[in-house]
C-alpha cells in the first residue's frame, strides 16, 4: 500500500496520468473530424458558436455544483483554487474506468491541503447527484413528450421516489460512510447538509437543462421543428444519455454511447444524416468545453505552483 502510494504522489505518475488523459481526449476530436466538418458546412456558424457558448456554461454549473458540495464538506475554495481542480481533473474522463478524474481531482486537491478522502467524497457525491438527477429528469421529461414507453405510472412514482430519497442527507451520508468503511477507510470529518445538498441538486438541475438546450438548438439548426416539447425531449434524452455513457465504464466519456442513446430519441423527428450531426457536434462542444476549463486550470495550477515555489 505505501508503493501505491508513492506510486500515485509521484510527479512522474501525474504527468503519465495527464498525458493519457489528453490522448483520449484528442482521440474524441480526431475520430469525428471529418464528420463534424462536413456537418458545419450545413449549419448556421452562429449556432454552432451558442453551441459551443453553452456547452461552456454547462461544465460551469457542474463546477459550482461540485464547488458547493466541497464547501460543505469543510473545503471552501475561491474560484480561481475551483477551477484548477476541477478544470484539469475532468479530463480524466477521457480515461476509460469512470473514476479517474476522481482520482485527479484527490491529487490535485492536496496542493491546496484538501484530505484526499474530502477530495474523493466531493467528486464521488457531485457524480452522484449528476446521475441521480439525470435519471429523473430523463424519465420525467421524456415520458412527459411524444416518445412511446410503456412504463406502469407506479413503477415511475416509485423511481423518482427512490431518487428523491437518495438525494437526503440523512441517506447519501449513511451511502457514503458505507462506501468508507467496504474501502477500511475513515469517513469524512464533516457531512452533507441539506442546504449544501439541495443547492448542488439545483445547481446541477440547471446544468442539465443547459446542456438539453444545446442539444435542442443543434437539432433545430439541423431541421427540426422548434417548439417546447422538442426542448423538453432533448433535456431528458441529453441527461439519460450521459447517464448511460457515465455506467458503461471501459469507454472514455461515455464516447460512441451517448451518441447512440441520443440518436434512438431523435431518430423520429431527424433524418439519419441530421442525427449523426446533431450528436456529433454536441460531443465536439462539450469537448471543446472540457479543454477550455482543462486550459485555464491548467494555467493557474501552474501559477500556483509558482507562487508556492517563489514563497
Amino acid at each position: 500500500m505505501n508503493i501505491l502510494k508513492k506510486i500515485a504522489k509521484s510527479p512522474v505518475t501525474r504527468w503519465v496520468f495527464l498525458a493519457v488523459a489528453l490522448a483520449g481526449l484528442l482521440w474524441a476530436v480526431i475520430k469525428n473530424w471529418d464528420s463534424l466538418v462536413s456537418a458545419l458546412a450545413v449549419l448556421p456558424p452562429w449556432i454552432a458558436a451558442v453551441s459551443v457558448l453553452l456547452s461552456i456554461v454547462y461544465v460551469f454549473f457542474t463546477l459550482w455544483s461540485w464547488k458547493v458540495i466541497l464547501a460543505d464538506l469543510g473545503s471552501d475554495l475561491t474560484w480561481n483554487a475551483a477551477v484548477q481542480l476541477f478544470g484539469v481533473s475532468q479530463i480524466g474522463k477521457y480515461i476509460p474506468g469512470g473514476v479517474w478524474n476522481i482520482v485527479a481531482a484527490a491529487e490535485i486537491g492536496r496542493d491546496h491541503k484538501i484530505p484526499a478522502r474530502r477530495s474523493v467524497t466531493a467528486m464521488t457525491v457531485a457524480v452522484l447527484i449528476s446521475l441521480l438527477s439525470g435519471t429523473g429528469i430523463g424519465v420525467i421529461t421524456v415520458l412527459g413528450t411524444s416518445v412511446s414507453i410503456q412504463v406502469p405510472t407506479w413503477m415511475i412514482v416509485l423511481l423518482l421516489a427512490v431518487l428523491v430519497a437518495l438525494l437526503t442527507p440523512p441517506v447519501l451520508n449513511r451511502l457514503i460512510g458505507f462506501g468508507f468503511a467496504l474501502l477500511k477507510r475513515p469517513a469524512p470529518e464533516r457531512q452533507m447538509t441539506f442546504r449544501g445538498l439541495g443547492l448542488a441538486t439545483l445547481l446541477a438541475v440547471i446544468a442539465w437543462a443547459v446542456a438539453g438546450v444545446q442539444v435542442w438548438l443543434l437539432a433545430v439548426g439541423f431541421g427540426m421543428k422548434a417548439g417546447i416539447a422538442g426542448m423538453m425531449l432533448a433535456i431528458g434524452a441529453y441527461a439519460l444519455a450521459w447517464v448511460v455513457g457515465f455506467l458503461v465504464v471501459f469507454v472514455p466519456a461515455g464516447t460512441g454511447v451517448r451518441e447512440s442513446v441520443l440518436g434512438l430519441f431523435f431518430a423520429g423527428v431527424l433524418s439519419s444524416g441530421g442525427v449523426l450531426a446533431v450528436v456529433l457536434v454536441s460531443r465536439i462542444a462539450m469537448t471543446i468545453a472540457d479543454l477550455v476549463f482543462a486550459g485555464v486550470g491548467a494555467l493557474l495550477l501552474q501559477r500556483h505552483k509558482s507562487h508556492q515555489h517563489q514563497n
